[in-house]
């Protein structure tokens, strides 16, 4: 059995349960910031399991892709760990609880894939006797077979909140997957394999510690596909499945080597082999390399995989030939990768690149390290110039030790993951800061299930009779408030869009006869639509009814930029390629910003027809239809999905005549014609692979325009000229500075010429060596280094130090002839102490190096200092 027919088989035995089968989640988690990667298959459904919104069956099976990075040094090294990984699961929310989940978990592995059962042993909690219970007296596994183990092992509970006991089912693949003759369950080897855990969410843990029974029991379930896969397959480990062989095979025959040849060469194929998966389905679900976040996890991951690609001796780069092999072996199941395989190619042959000139760059400040530790007699770098180059160049700290042994040198370990440890510290303390807030989302689901949720009439309305459902002043439910007082109100219905899919809240007023109140912001928690407000006459209470208004000038505003929104993301499509797909956006009243997955900037003619063929949609004021749909025939209809939203079985989906149609829960105008003009302002890179346009639409495109042409009045009458005529007198100015330039150029030769015989005569000898240290002002960089060559061809033998001083700073180079290099004296080491005298720093090459410094004042001090720096050698 392969693995797509094992993965098939176990979502068809659920549906067949009366389980809804959903698609596996992005990977990238939806709404939820305390969570890097989705790593688990329940990890989707946190607010399904605790209460916080609403599941679409109370049933559910997966298969789930999950990045976890904490093992990471430990891939390639075991059977088991993997950076990506999928988990297949079944999950119940609130509906069948223990004795299903088992049965079920047992049918599944004896009569769908055919496990000899006598090979199982269970591991239950301790005191979970209906479980033994189930699994002894109904299943039938003997009860030798059944072993009970402690809270650390087999009861699932993180801090307060939803928790209940676990258990484990086990296969024993025999002795030769053993330690020794007396291997029991629970031990490291690989003989009892771990192949799914069923978690029994039973209760409910308090803040006093206690264990109180939830109401509404769940279930949460996970088998990884690759441990499944191995066992069927006979394979000795994860690695020699169908999973993984054909990457590995095309690695090893890419390197002309073979797999097994050797411990070191099958850590590298396998490495290798996990990262590029990981890679690849994280640029499918939109997480692309960066120096924060999870494009940090993303870009350490690819360079970790180029490291050991590097021990294979494979030319960078090669990763991204990999790609269409993960395509081929996944992509029947996930889509994603056969739609984005180009784009993903590209991303990662660019990150390859951009890694060996990094390489490169790091290994040129490792020395520099490496040679000032030597000068001080050491033979040991800190840990905290290791995670320096590892955190801040993406170098390895395997690498840092390799070159470093070559030089004699050790690294500190110690003090690397003391370092690391203050990092992990930091992202530690980033989430806690989030959990503070997290009562919120407890109080507005408690009020949910108390009151129920708001009514949303604000497609077709801008204002509404209403009544006030419910208060909250500073995270506490009140009866009233009055002038002065900010707040949260709970309206029975509501007009009021709440922030999401990159619209901003609606604002307005709500008001009766005796009160009115300032709407600030709307937005949604635990599935409420919350309106931020602030009293301005009156009290306002608690049943009280109002009527709720939008402001229909701001909401027409964003709706203009909502629509436009629609149309450039078809154009960019249209113009650039169906790689192109939307990674974020940001829609107000009084502009739009639309970031998408692009990996090079688009060109300047590129833009000119993106944003007339918005215009051109414009013009031709086709008519915006709303519709509500199954996903399903969305989906037949072509309808673009938009990465990091989450859709439900009903959706509604927005098009724009023919032209655009897309899935958005947002306001949008009545025709294209409504939108009046489309500007685009800016185009920037944000991240690697991902752009940014910024635009304008309506009255503030108009108000860009107009800007514009008063711009370029202004500059026509500071040129005398008319404003057709201003790049052409721009052209002509610009020519005209160059010659001026090139003048200048040749003075500053002739000057430094010049002066330099005269510094010739100035020259002193310290300890036997020629040496002029001077300052002279009002030379930049480039004529003081002028200077410096001329000087050093006329020394036959010497150093030279010279500054040159501003207002605000001060420029030093420093130049050493070759036959006093090789006596040791090194001008970027001369250089570095120098600047640092004047509060600043730099280096450079043994014969010349420059350097800046930001207190000018300092010179002469500098220079004495360059003179100390000598005499000492």
């Amino acid at each position: 059995m392969n693995s797509s027919e094992i993965r098939q088989k176990f979502l068809d035995f659920f549906e067949s349960k009366g389980h809804k089968i959903l698609p596996s989640a992005p990977l990238v988690p939806q709404n939820d910031p305390t969570l890097l990667w989705i790593n688990a298959g329940m990890a989707p459904f946190k607010d399904y399991f605790n209460g916080s919104a609403i599941p679409p069956k109370r049933r559910v099976s997966t298969s789930q892709k999950c990045i976890r990075t904490n093992d990471i040094e430990n891939v390639g090294k075991t059977a088991r760990h993997h950076t990506f990984f999928e988990m297949l699961g079944n999950f119940s929310f609130g509906d069948y609880f223990k004795e299903d989940a088992i049965k079920w978990a047992y049918e599944f592995l004896v009569d769908v894939i055919a496990l000899d059962q006598d090979k199982f042993w269970i591991s239950i909690y301790k005191d979970d006797d209906r479980a033994f219970d189930i699994w002894h007296n109904e299943v039938g596994i003997s009860k030798d077979k059944i072993v009970r183990m402690d809270k650390d092992e087999n009861f699932w509970e993180i801090g307060t909140g939803p928790c209940g006991p676990c258990s484990e089912i086990h296969y024993d693949r025999g002795a030769d997957y053993g330690c020794s003759d007396d291997c029991k369950l629970g031990c490291d080897c690989d003989r009892y394999l771990e192949i799914w855990n069923l978690v029994f969410t039973q209760y409910n843990k308090t803040e006093d510690g206690e264990y109180l029974d939830l109401p509404n029991k769940n279930i949460d379930t996970g088998m990884g596909l690759e441990r499944i896969v191995s066992l069927l397959q006979d394979a000795p480990s994860n690695f020699e499945t169908d999973l993984f062989m054909p990457m590995i095979n095309y690695i090893a025959k890419s390197a002309g080597v073979e797999y097994g040849d050797s411990p070191e060469i099958d850590m590298a194929l396998k490495v290798i082999a996990d990262h590029i998966r990981s890679i690849s389905f994280a640029i499918a679900d939109g997480a692309l390399p960066s120096n924060e976040g999870r494009g940090y996890v993303v870009r350490r991951i690819l360079r970790r995989a180029v490291r050991y690609a590097k021990v294979l001796n494979l030319e960078v780069p090669f990763l991204h030939t990999i790609v269409p092999i993960v395509v081929e072996v996944m992509g029947g199941h996930y889509s994603q990768l056969v739609d984005n395989e180009e784009q993903i190619k590209k991303i990662i042959k660019q990150e390859e690149l951009r890694f060996q000139e990094t390489l490169e760059q790091g290994i040129d400040i490792l020395e520099e390290i490496i040679d000032e530790l030597e000068e001080k007699g050491l033979n040991k770098i800190p840990g905290s110039k290791v995670f320096t180059l590892y955190d801040t160049y993406g170098f390895p700290k395997e690498l840092t030790e390799e070159i470093a042994a070559e030089r004699n040198f050790k690294i500190d370990h110690a003090g690397f993951e003391e370092a690391m440890d203050e990092q992990r510290q930091r992202a530690r303390s980033a989430r806690e800061d989030y959990d503070q807030g997290h009562g919120e989302l407890e109080l507005f689901k408690s009020l949910r299930e108390e009151i129920g949720q708001s009514e949303f009439v604000g497609y077709g309305e801008f204002e509404v009779e209403t009544e006030v459902l419910s208060i909250i002043k500073e995270q506490e439910v009140v009866e009233e408030i009055a002038v002065g007082d900010k707040a949260q109100l709970v309206l029975a219905k509501t007009p009021f869009y709440s922030e999401g899919g990159g619209q901003v809240g609606d604002k307005g007023i709500i008001i009766n006869t005796t009160t009115q109140s300032r709407v600030l912001d709307t937005r949604e928690v635990a599935e409420m639509i919350v309106h931020e407000i602030e009293v301005e006459e009156g009290k306002l209470k608690v049943g009280d009814q109002v009527q709720a208004i939008v402001s229909k000038e701001l909401r027409t505003a964003t709706a203009r930029n909502h629509t436009a929104t629609h149309l450039l993301h078809k154009a960019l499509k249209e113009f650039l390629g169906d790689h192109v797909n939307q990674s974020g956006s940001l829609v107000t009243p009084t502009r739009m910003r639309f970031d998408f997955s692009h990996f090079e900037g688009v060109k300047e003619d590129e833009l000119e027809k993106i944003e007339t063929r918005v215009n051109e949609q414009i013009l031709a004021n086709l008519r915006v239809d709303a519709t509500e749909m199954s996903i399903n025939a969305a989906k037949e209809m072509g309808a673009m999905a938009l990465f990091g939203e989450k859709y439900g079985e009903e959706v509604r989906v927005v098009t724009a005549g023919d032209y655009s149609i897309e899935l958005c829960g947002g306001t949008h105008v009545r025709s294209t014609g409504e939108i009046g003009l489309f500007k685009i302002i800016n185009e920037s890179g944000i991240a690697a692979g991902v752009r940014r346009i910024e635009a304008v639409t309506g009255h503030e495109a108009l108000d860009y325009v107009k800007k514009q042409e008063a711009t370029i009045t202004k500059i026509a009458d500071k040129l005398k000229s008319s404003p057709h005529e201003v790049v052409s007198k721009v052209e002509s100015l610009q020519g005209h500075i160059k010659e001026l330039e090139k003048e200048i150029t040749s003075l500053k030769d002739k000057l430094a010429s010049s002066q330099s015989g005269d510094l010739i005569s100035e020259a002193e000898e310290l300890n036997g060596v020629k040496t002029i240290l001077h300052s002279i002002d009002g030379i930049d960089a480039d004529g003081l280094r002028k200077m410096g060559d001329s000087l050093k061809e006329k020394l036959d033998s010497g150093i030279v130090v010279l500054a040159s001083k501003s207002e605000d700073k001060v420029i030093f180079i420093a130049v050493v002839t070759e036959d006093l290099v090789k006596e040791g004296y090194h001008a970027g080491n001369i250089i570095r102490e120098v600047a640092k005298v004047a509060g600043g720093g730099g280096g450079g090459r043994p014969d010349m190096a420059q350097a800046g410094g930001s207190q000018p004042d300092k010179v002469n001090d500098a220079l004495e200092k360059a003179k100390e720096l000598i005499l000492d050698k």
